[in-house]
């Protein structure tokens, strides 16, 4: 008799077993969403590597933390941010779009389109010759989604799409690589700061409005950190190493205007497409109390050379810090690993101070519902 009953337990066990598998089978399924990414050197993933740039992050000690320890034109010692989103949210890491890899089933992942050097405006970056523009990543979206559609159809398409997290990362170049990169820059003698700002913002808009023709519903936007913080800025700029003043100004114009266009934006279609992530505050808490989030120096970067080895590019000859989780900046101008997570922490649990309307969590508690 006992046998009997352990044997029928042991079934419905079992049947219990695989309906719950099945189900978390299909939870995955539902919930699983294509990532694609633009923007410039803080989201790219190695796009640049496969142009003929100086904007290159394909050496040592690049990537000295990543899982491979090599270098993968991620300007950072490990992972960047949406590297960090995949991983937290459980999706596998999104290619380069130019990566040969980047084929069959693994374009239903999405794509990173980001380029280092780029701008807001075309002009911004000329100096990196061959990149990857706004325009041309936009029109490189067009071009994997008719590659998607040949692999799956275009109803498919629309919906892998329209289901989709995005990230787009503009705007700090337009400051650092155009406006401000020489005195009397072109820019600086067209505009004057607060009408450039708004010029940048009235563009933006439109590579926004695009970036939704083209199917996108769920943009994640985030706004410049403190450009007047970065070592590369304080090296040149700043004697006492306090945050450059006039580098500042412009990110506390800049910030604010996006945030109000994305609001605008949203009213216009209707609907929370875009969201506000204000990684000025995120990057400001540990740029101005470092050892509350486990940081020794926010003001010297983990590889460079000259004051707050802040000059010139990160190379094999460079400074090169022992531990990079102790550094806020791992070169002259990009957070280290560790800050990144800080970052992308804020970004899916954050308050209304650091994300408008709603964190990325909210988001996809709202989107597995729907």
């Amino acid at each position: 008799m006992s046998n009997m009953m352990s044997s029928s337990f042991s079934s419905i066990s079992c049947i219990v077993y695989l309906v719950l598998a099945f189900c978390a089978m299909s939870l995955d399924q539902a919930e699983a969403r294509a990532f694609f990414v633009f923007g410039d050197s803080l989201v790219d993933n190695g796009n640049n590597n496969y142009l003929i740039t100086s904007a290159r992050a394909d050496s040592p000690p690049y990537g000295i933390d990543y899982p491979s320890h090599r270098p993968t034109g991620r300007f950072s010692n490990g992972l960047n941010i949406p590297d960090i989103i995949s991983e937290q949210l459980g999706m596998e890491p999104t290619l380069p779009y130019l990566a040969p890899q980047l084929t069959g089933d693994r374009l239903l992942v999405g794509a990173n389109f980001a380029s280092a050097g780029v701008g807001i405006l075309n002009d911004t970056g000329i100096q990196f010759l061959n990149i990857i523009r706004i325009g041309k990543q936009l029109e490189y979206f067009q071009q994997y989604q008719r590659r998607v559609t040949a692999l799956i159809g275009a109803e498919q398409t629309e919906q892998l799409v329209n289901s989709a997290l995005v990230l787009i990362t503009l705007g700090g170049n337009d400051f650092v690589n155009n406006y401000y990169l020489v005195p009397f820059s072109a820019r600086s003698r067209q505009f004057s700061l607060p009408d450039y700002v708004r010029y940048l913002i009235s563009e933006y808009r439109k590579v926004l409005q695009k970036l939704y023709d083209l199917g996108a519903r769920r943009v994640l936007v985030t706004g410049t950190g403190p450009l007047g913080c970065v070592p590369a800025e304080l090296a040149q700029r700043s004697p006492t190493g306090e945050c450059a003043v006039e580098l500042q100004r412009a990110a506390a114009l800049f910030n604010p205007q996006l945030t109000q266009m994305l609001s605008d934006l949203n009213n216009q279609l209707g609907a929370n497409v875009f969201i506000a992530a204000n990684t000025y505050t995120m990057n400001m808490d540990f740029i101005s109390n470092p050892q509350a989030y486990g940081f020794v120096t926010s003001k010297i970067a983990c590889c460079g050379q000259g004051p707050y080895n802040g000059i010139g590019l990160c190379t094999p000859l460079s400074n090169l810090c022992p531990n990079r989780d102790i550094y806020a900046f791992w070169d002259p101008f990009h957070p280290s690993e560790k800050a990144n997570r800080i970052i992308v922490q804020q970004i899916l649990t954050g308050s209304s101070k650091y994300m408008n309307p709603m964190n990325l969590s909210s988001i996809m508690a709202l989107d597995s519902r729907t």
